[in-house]
């Protein structure tokens, strides 16, 4: 009995620091406003401009004096483009004694689309307000109990919907907006996170299934018996150029950041691979013009050999960059 009292103490003491660490996340104090969304449309994704459009219903369940519907989207772009409809012209309240009210909201919203793992990336566009009157401690948004955050049949042409959540998170601002004695200000955070990605069927038959016949074309250059050098060395310079075309039309569709994504990699390891082809090419036609065509026969056996050698080094070069992104 004893060890059972220690326990319950214990664990009481354990849950009353853990309140304690963190009065800024859920003050007591402060009104409590369940949240909730619900998606009608996502269209005109821009990476390009780093932006959306979205067309959605959000609605908002209290109890206290304190207005919830105050709020700002601190991610919306273009506002003199975006609407807003409120459900009642007043406050209604509910048979459970909780005031509701709520919208429907259309307009363009940032996001930041982060291509590192083109064409294999995924994203989460979201959609973030706070309310612009009451900071944090008087006021948070908790996300509602609503199990369907999106339209039935909705769909994002061209991408998979992975997933849909919501949260409500706190948001500091570290500066003092000009007034003297001011330290800063911290806002109770609503956000709507939609997770999408490409689907894998435009990696596999748009990205990597032509760029795999180039490859192929490319290597045939060293299963071409080696006495017709002219023959041989056309196929990986026909290569190397149908590769800079097929990377530059993918690379047309993607803003210019700098960086290199992850078939940007995979075009260079194919890169390697055509230089070594052309390498190999020059070398073992050095090797007859020295020797003598006799060595032809035993050098064409070993490019065979050479060329199974080279292709899997490419497919075991591509697995390894998808595995470490």
């Amino acid at each position: 009995m004893m060890g059972l009292k220690i326990g319950i103490t214990g664990l009481l003491i354990f849950l009353c620091s853990f309140v304690q660490a963190q009065p800024d996340t859920f003050p007591l104090q402060a009104q409590k406003v369940y949240t909730g969304i619900y998606i009608m449309n996502v269209y005109d994704l821009d990476i390009n401009e780093f932006s959306f459009y979205a067309d959605f219903y959000i609605w908002f369940r209290w109890k206290g004096d304190r207005d919830p519907t105050n709020i700002e989207f601190v991610n919306a772009i273009e506002k003199w483009g975006s609407t807003k409809e409120i459900f009642h012209d007043t406050t209604q309240v509910l048979p459970d004694g909780y005031n509701y009210n709520g919208m429907r909201v259309e307009g363009r919203f940032y996001y930041s689309f982060l291509l590192d793992d083109f064409p294999l990336d995924r994203h989460s566009p979201n959609i973030r307000i706070e309310n612009i009157i009451y900071p944090l401690d008087s006021l948070i948004y908790l996300p509602d109990t609503s199990k369907s955050l999106l339209r039935k049949d909705f769909i994002i042409p061209g991408w998979e919907i992975k997933d849909a959540s919501m949260s409500g998170n706190s948001n500091f601002y570290n500066t003092n907006f000009g007034e003297p004695g001011r330290t800063g200000s911290k806002f109770s955070d609503f956000d709507f996170k939609l997770t999408i990605a490409r689907p894998t069927s435009y990696f596999l038959m748009k990205l990597m299934l032509p760029l795999l016949v180039v490859m192929l074309a490319s290597l045939g250059g060293l299963l071409i018996h080696p006495l017709f050098i002219d023959a041989r060395i056309s196929l990986p310079i026909g290569g190397l150029l149908s590769s800079v075309f097929l990377q530059q039309s993918y690379s047309d569709a993607l803003p210019d950041v700098g960086d290199m994504v992850l078939m940007d990699k995979i075009y260079l390891l194919a890169y390697f691979l055509i230089a070594a082809i052309l390498m190999r090419i020059i070398t073992v036609a050095r090797t007859i013009a020295a020797d003598g065509r006799e060595s032809a026969h035993g050098l064409h056996r070993t490019d065979r050999k050479r060329a199974v050698w080279y292709f899997g080094s490419f497919l075991i070069g591509v697995g390894v960059l998808i595995l470490i992104h």
